[in-house]
């Protein structure tokens, strides 16, 4: 076992991170453990060379899982692998701070390069279907009901699959703007379209529980689970599902909504600032690499701005 990791984690909840957070930082803490365990290496012992061998490890199919006694089915993408020497690094920083014995320097783990995507929006008809796919192909009335407005929350106001799942009915007011905690413990306020809260009242106006979650589960008899709230695993699985059955080629998720809303506002015209307001990005400098226009987009302001652009071809 690595020294200290539970000391580790009490200093992170004490420091007010969020549960969800220390959690990532104890499964990932726990694959590095699993990786000095199958190399016999201890941890006092671990150099450079280690660190090496242990980010090749993370590429490679032979590691192992957060459940730890099964083999990963597919390779890690980049962004991943850095959240866990992040993790790492973290972990290497509090044994310095509090005068335990460290290996190494956390200077020592270095990121990898990340791979750069070209952006991928659905087209916004596409993105409707998808948003309204919940009305036509759930056989309950009632998940169809709450499944769609979740799906219109989120492309309404660009907030994470997170955000959405932990909202109570008090933080939303009469005007459809909602009153959010997000990551990192910043508060912002986002705002519903007309649209967006047509559709939450009409999943509203079918609770008569006294939850103060604003989505719940229903049970196999149709009956709410009003001490429970919808998980993001499940909204993420019917997302899923959705596409399939709509036969959406371009990946879309909960995180494809949030991407799609922030590039259409972009091409209508919307100040970046505001979008990293309403997304809740701490630097713009996020915002604009989150917001990428359109293919579309960039053709029509090639043919709208370039010099030579109504030059006769010769």
């Amino acid at each position: 076992m690595l020294p200290r990791v539970d000391d580790f984690l009490l200093d992170l909840q004490a420091n007010n991170y969020s549960p969800e957070t220390v959690y990532n930082y104890e499964r990932d803490l726990k694959v590095f453990d699993q990786f000095l365990t199958d190399s016999k290496i201890d941890f006092g012992k671990i150099d450079k060379k280690t660190i090496t061998q242990y980010k090749a490890y993370l590429v490679s199919r032979d590691r192992k899982t957060a459940i730890l006694t099964q083999k990963a089915d597919k390779q890690l993408v980049s962004r991943s692998v850095n959240r866990m020497l992040s993790a790492l690094r973290s972990f290497l920083k509090y044994l310095i701070e509090f005068d335990h014995p460290c290996p190494v320097p956390p200077e020592a783990v270095k990121l990898i390069k990340m791979e750069r995507k070209h952006a991928q929006v659905a087209e916004l008809n596409d993105l409707v279907r998808f948003i309204e796919a919940p009305s036509h192909l759930e056989k309950n009335p009632k998940v169809g009901l709450r499944n769609r407005a979740m799906l219109e929350m989120l492309f309404a106001t660009g907030m994470r699959i997170s955000e959405l799942c932990n909202l109570d009915r008090k933080q939303i007011d009469d005007s459809g703007r909602i009153f959010i905690m997000g990551k990192g413990k910043k508060q912002r306020f986002v705002y519903l379209t007309p649209r967006a809260q047509e559709h939450l009242e009409r999943y509203l106006s079918t609770r008569n529980d006294g939850s103060p979650a604003l989505f719940i589960p229903y049970t196999g008899r149709n009956v709410a689970s009003p001490k429970k709230r919808i998980s993001t695993n499940y909204l993420q699985e019917r997302i899923k599902r959705y596409r399939e059955k709509l036969r959406i080629n371009l990946p879309t998720s909960a995180h494809s909504l949030r991407h799609g809303f922030a590039t259409y506002l972009a091409e209508e015209g919307a100040n970046p600032a505001a979008i990293q307001i309403l997304l809740g990005h701490e630097s713009l400098d996020t915002t604009t690499r989150y917001v990428h226009a359109s293919d579309k987009y960039a053709e029509e302001t090639h043919r709208r701005f370039h010099p030579l652009a109504e030059q006769e071809r010769t």
